[in-house]
């Protein structure tokens, strides 16, 4: 599958907001308004491209539905929300949960049910695919409303709720848009393999496996200030007190603070060295400007199934100190780069 497909629609309409800033409409790209400011609450989405989650309040009560482009209301009460937000579509289709059963389908961008709600959890659609819980049930835990998934059978299924792979081992460090088919299973090992029902072998990257080899093979063994500046963002972020988080050219940072990424890097190497690699999503807070827009989809949230997000956090050698060294590296199409640093110490300049 060719992610080119679904890249985004240069028809998408602007969100904007009213003169008070209390309710949000939609304008074409020439600044035609298409729908005059009137939704507000968990109205997220900034782009308009196909179908999107909007509220609006009537008669003093909450109105929640999907609407589409062409103006067909959907889904009436069936937001899906997760961390207190709603769905924001990807690759034209978007999530729901019917209220009286609590299950979830999906919706297209013409607002028709492409997979019906029949399904405990179902994840974004990325590249064609989604991953399906089918049959578990909710296990609460406090009461914070957060909760856990019993039982149930995970498949993959693809957006005409075909099914291409039963009893899916589902890990959040699958780069669908890397799937690679075959008759045997690949020996590459920055890969996990499935067998699909058909017989055939499917294989994506895991971007665990992905990052420690690029950082292996590509990063420590060349420590020169060119492969670092050849693998870092235009710009670099980073934590100095009392000021806060700074941006700085990376050709600047990078000469700056040489000293300090060397040795950091290098401590990589020792087996002795106390450290772990975590995975997040690109902080749209702290990364605003124009150079990452491109790794946010439409409700502004941080496209992390394909551009994760990999923190290399160090730990003090002395155990008595709590701060830690953060080097940070975002996924791009042209590999990992250098994103962000904050030091144990208020050693960068």
């Amino acid at each position: 599958m060719n992610s080119s497909v679904f890249a985004q629609h240069d028809d998408a309409w602007i969100a904007f907001w009213n003169k008070d800033t209390t309710l949000i409409g939609f304008k074409d790209k020439n600044g035609v308004i298409k729908i005059e400011p009137k939704f507000m609450g968990f109205t997220t989405a900034r782009k308009f491209e196909s179908i999107i989650a909007v509220t609006e309040e009537k008669n003093n009560k909450w109105d929640n539905y999907y609407l589409t482009k062409q103006g067909k209301i959907v889904g009436r009460d069936s937001l899906y929300t997760f961390d207190n937000g709603p769905d924001s579509e990807n690759e034209g289709f978007i999530r729901f949960r019917d209220p009286k059963t609590d299950k979830m389908g999906f919706f297209n961008g013409e607002g028709k049910i492409v997979i019906p709600a029949e399904y405990s959890n179902l994840s974004k659609v990325q590249n064609g695919m989604i991953v399906a819980l089918k049959g578990a049930e909710k296990v609460m835990a406090g009461f914070d409303g957060h909760f856990s998934w019993a039982g149930g059978k995970d498949y993959l299924i693809d957006t005409q709720n075909k099914i291409l792979i039963e009893n899916f081992e589902y890990n959040d460090q699958l780069n669908f848009y890397s799937l690679q088919k075959s008759k045997e299973p690949t020996k590459d090992e920055i890969r996990d393999n499935f067998r699909s029902v058909d017989g055939e072998y499917y294989s994506f990257i895991n971007f665990d496996k992905e990052f420690n080899h690029w950082l292996k093979n590509t990063i420590l063994t060349d420590l020169s200030k060119a492969n670092l500046e050849k693998h870092a963002m235009n710009t670099i972020t980073y934590w100095k007190e009392p000021d806060g988080w700074i941006n700085a050219p990376k050709t600047k940072f990078i000469h700056q603070n040489y000293t300090y990424l060397k040795q950091k890097l290098q401590e990589l190497k020792n087996p002795k060295c106390d450290y772990f690699v975590s995975t997040d999503g690109l902080n749209q807070f702290i990364f605003e400007s124009s150079e990452y827009d491109f790794y946010f989809n439409n409700s502004n949230e941080s496209i992390e199934w394909k551009y994760p997000v990999k923190n290399i956090v160090i730990n003090p050698k002395n155990k008595s100190e709590l701060k830690q060294d953060h080097i940070q590296f975002l996924r791009t199409d042209d590999g990992y780069k250098l994103l962000c640093v904050s030091a144990q110490k208020d050693n960068l300049k």
